[in-house]
């Protein structure tokens, strides 16, 4: 039995928790804040309830396989989960909107003809096949597996099998993802459509390899869960699983520096000066600036390995209190385009948060779902939208955040006609609430891990430089997402279990 100290209690490093407790291992997980979750919060008032962080849950079987190996429980008798139908709502910028279903690709295919034009369902629904190829060829070497050593055949093999383009005197193929929705796709709405997956991540869809077409895929194939109480709900059994498991939980414990002895990581010593903790392994469930700071003078990647991702964009999210109910046939998801594409995405990856943009990409969430509201007669909502990282390095909220918040509220209007009569009250969460929860410089937010694009898009392996450090989370392979999180608990624990030779699930 080996004693394993874990930072951070967020969901990868609590599924890792998780996993080595059953495994037999002594497992204390030290948390600098007051609860679990990392950014997957809940915010009450005036009884309201709202996510903070994901409101959606895309590819339950990670936390289905989760609950089975550390208690033969299924996850669904512990939380409920209700598959979101329709998938989502999308207004474009033109005025025209389209209502998809969730995971039928005949259902998706009539609902775009109808609401577009003839023959843009069955562009869409080819578009769907060829990124099914990419999920198949990606899958496991991206997401089952720890990150190969020779990862550079990710970094260059792009697994979309692109459609050939004729381009004046010769052909090309789209390398990133604008180009699949300008060059197959061919309508500037179905571009927004597929260009909106790679936004919620925070990723540019004019940089985005093409190979992030597994995002929709996966969206498609798996379908759109939500977790009645919210997803803080999901946070919660995964916390209560570990309790169960005996693993040991210090909160409000800041962890100052990952001691080493003998060349290999031997425990942490926390900010009070006082505290250290020997341990045989560390699994650090934290931010690449934090991971630097708990290790002054030790390099933790070696050279040639995947560096870490820095610099990520954000996520503003305003939280809505409205009287009235919430109207029968409401669709949970409502994602409502922006009127300038190219304005918008310089903001986010150009010119900084200096910007602003009048009429940005929200999503609005409308969860069916009593346990938010204090009665049948108010509605709780959530708009997220993504913005720059939060760059002004002090404590005040940046001007831009508080008008791009408003311009958030004035889109989402859209959706919700007479929203600002009906508004009781808001509250607005930035990149600089996100950076108080996870620690993460900015409020950055991980994306998932994708292949091609010359590897930009890849995390550090979950094993380090420093013999017996294990990274877990959305910093570490295979990415951000509360699925990628999860599944990055799975391979730390099998690197720890069965050590480097370890290949994965079967």
């Amino acid at each position: 039995m080996a004693r394993i100290a874990v930072i951070g209690a967020g969901m990868g490093a609590m599924a890792t928790a998780a996993r080595l407790a059953v495994a037999g291992h002594r497992v204390t997980v030290y948390e600098r804040t007051d609860t679990y979750g990392g950014g997957v919060r809940r915010l009450e008032r005036e009884g309201f309830r709202f996510d903070t962080g994901p409101g959606l849950l895309p590819l339950p079987a990670v936390y289905r396989d989760l609950f089975i190996k550390t208690g033969k429980e299924q996850l669904e008798s512990l939380v409920e989960l209700v598959q979101v139908d329709p998938s989502a709502r999308h207004l474009f910028a033109d005025g025209t909107e389209a209502t998809l279903p969730n995971a039928s690709r005949a259902g998706v295919v009539e609902a775009l003809d109808a609401a577009l034009a003839k023959g843009a369902g069955a562009r869409w629904g080819d578009f769907l096949v060829r990124a099914r190829e990419a999920w198949d060829r990606s899958r496991r070497p991206l997401l089952e597996e720890p990150l190969w050593p020779n990862w550079s055949v990710l970094a260059d093999r792009e697994p979309y099998p692109a459609v050939p383009h004729k381009r004046v005197l010769r052909t090309r193929r789209a390398t990133t993802l604008a180009e699949i929705g300008a060059w197959e796709l061919r309508d500037t709405r179905l571009a927004a459509l597929l260009e909106s997956h790679a936004l919620a991540h925070g990723l540019d869809p004019r940089t985005a390899p093409a190979s992030a077409a597994v995002l929709p895929y996966m969206e498609h194939a798996f379908g759109t869960w939500y977790v009645q109480g919210g997803v803080r709900e999901l946070a919660r059994a995964v916390y209560e699983r570990c309790l169960v498991r005996r693993v040991e939980f210090v909160f409000d414990a800041e962890v100052a520096r990952i001691l080493e002895k003998d060349g290999r990581a031997a425990g942490v010593e926390l900010a009070d000066g006082a505290t250290v903790a020997e341990a045989d392994f560390v699994v650090a469930g934290v931010s690449p600036e934090v991971l630097d700071r708990l290790t002054p003078g030790t390099a933790t990647r070696a050279e040639g390995e995947v560096p870490p991702r820095r610099g990520t964009p954000s996520r503003l999210t305003v939280l809505l209190a409205l009287r009235g109910g919430r109207p029968e046939g409401t669709a949970h998801r409502t994602v409502v385009h922006a009127r300038d594409r190219e304005a918008e995405l310089d903001l986010l990856f150009g010119h900084g948060p200096s910007g602003r943009v009048a009429h940005p990409t929200v999503t609005v969430l409308r969860p069916d779902d009593p346990a938010l509201v204090p009665d049948a007669v108010h509605e709780a909502v959530v708009l997220t939208s993504a913005v720059p990282a939060r760059t002004d390095g002090g404590g005040a909220e940046p001007e831009s955040f508080a008008q791009h918040a408003q311009d958030m509220i004035t889109a989402a209007g859209r959706a919700l006609p007479g929203l600002r009569d009906r508004l009781l009250w808001h509250e607005v969460r930035t990149p600089a609430d996100i950076e108080a929860e996870t620690g993460a410089e900015g409020g950055g937010i991980p994306a998932p891990s994708l292949a091609a694009g010359a590897g930009r898009l890849l995390h550090p392996a979950n094993s380090t430089a420093l013999p017996g450090l294990f990274a877990a989370g959305g910093w570490a392979h295979p990415g951000g997402g509360l699925p990628h999180a999860g599944m990055s608990g799975a391979l730390v624990a099998g690197l720890i279990v069965e050590g480097p030779e370890f290949r994965g699930s079967q």
